[in-house]
């Protein structure tokens, strides 16, 4: 930034040379100006006087505020009194304050105290300086998306300092990423149910709920997430949410579980209540319910491999390649890898029973997008060419699953 150059000059300290210097500055100069020697900073400052120039008489006692000029060489200097006194500028020494570097400050008011205009044309003047508030936000139908025809509702927490994640306060954010208007309650449920938010959030938005301490995150164990979703036009409806929702809070403490994203600049935790229109159910699994599969996983563990060959050949089996049944953390997995696991759990499967003529396996991989789908026909018609293979029952699996016949 530029700034004003103010020229230092350094006089030796004598009384006759400061008599000199001033004597002729005095006689040198005249009109609006005047020069201000500071003995102390050893400073010499041009200045011209101005409308609101505080000021000392040279041949008097007193001063005042310059309220205007007479004519080029006589201004008019009001007192305390509020006369204005008619003082040829010669005879006029400004009243210059000086910050801790011996520079001079601005200080003078502003012409409007002395020309009679209200003072809030000062403060029209301040608030132009101020930053631009932006005005509140309002969604145009114009900015819809296909992909926001489904429903996206997330849960978003994004630390206040991710350096002092231990500490830190985080910030709730409730993020709408889909095209409909959200009238929704966001509930607390340990005994009673408590109301955290009730508001209406608009399409594409995401809305700052709370900002909570470390040592209330307990309490967000247990939510109830519910909503009624809608537009302003004609719409294909959407059914009405009700959603439970139980966070483990250890996930706070754990840097790994915030990470990059679509909403935020910073790493934030997301919990997924609706992703494309399909609700996450993963996230009402109780504690008591995962320690149950915990024990019966054990204990599956703990019977012989042998105990598959007493089942029927005729008796189907049902393998769920979804990546949260195989894995119960996908962190730092690309899309690309969490297909490559899925693809190789195939050829686990269809190697462990290559021998067993007859023997029929439904493959559960869901209908999202169908790319896990093309992967397993691809593989099938490539390396297991003398299998049958179909879609599983429409009736029991819709058309997210493929039934494959060892031949």
């Amino acid at each position: 930034m530029q700034q004003k150059l103010v020229k230092k000059l350094t006089f030796p300290r004598f009384v006759w040379l400061q008599a000199t210097i001033y004597s002729f500055l005095c006689a040198s100069f005249a009109k609006q100006y005047y020069f201000f020697y500071n003995f102390a900073g050893k400073i010499l400052v041009c200045i011209m006087i101005k409308v609101g120039d505080k000021v000392r008489f040279l041949n008097a006692a007193g001063g005042g505020v310059v309220a205007g000029f007479q004519s080029k060489d006589v201004a008019l200097v009001r007192d305390e009194d509020e006369f204005e006194i008619p003082t040829h500028v010669r005879d006029l020494v400004v009243v210059v304050d000086t910050d801790q570097y011996n520079f001079p400050k601005d200080d003078r008011p502003t012409p409007s105290t002395h020309t009679g205009q209200p003072q809030h044309a000062n403060m029209s003047v301040e608030e132009d300086d101020a930053e631009p508030t932006l005005p509140p936000y309002a969604f145009n139908e114009r900015d819809e998306t296909p992909a926001g025809e489904q429903l996206s509702i997330y849960l978003a927490f994004v630390p206040t300092d991710i350096k002092h994640l231990q500490t830190c306060d985080i910030d709730v954010y409730l993020v709408n990423d889909s095209n409909y208007y959200l009238n929704f309650s966001l509930l607390r449920c340990d005994v009673e149910a408590e109301i955290v938010e009730q508001n209406m959030i608009e399409p594409q938005t995401k809305l700052l709920l709370q900002t909570i301490d470390k040592t209330a995150l307990n309490g967000w164990e247990n939510l109830r997430f519910q909503a009624m979703a809608y537009k302003k036009r004609p719409f294909t409806p959407k059914p009405a949410i009700d959603v439970e929702l139980r966070i483990n809070p250890v996930r706070f403490y754990k840097l790994h579980s915030f990470g990059n994203n679509d909403f935020f600049d910073n790493d934030a935790l997301l919990v997924a209540v609706v992703e494309h229109d399909v609700l996450d159910l993963d996230m009402q699994i109780d504690a008591n319910a995962l320690q149950q599969a915990i024990l019966q996983k054990n204990m599956e563990r703990e019977r012989p491999r042998v105990f598959r060959s007493s089942k029927p050949k005729n008796e189907p089996v049902e393998i769920d390649l979804h990546i949260n049944a195989l894995l119960d953390n996908t962190h730092g997995m690309s899309n690309a890898d969490m297909l490559q696991y899925q693809i190789d759990k195939f050829h686990s499967v269809m190697r462990e029973y290559a021998k067993r003529r007859g023997q029929k396996i439904i493959f559960i991989h869901g209908k999202g997008e169908g790319v896990l789908r093309a992967a397993i026909e691809k593989e099938l018609k490539t390396h297991y060419r003398s299998c049958y293979f179909q879609d599983a029952s429409f009736q029991q699996y819709g058309f997210g699953a493929t039934q494959v016949t060892i031949r």
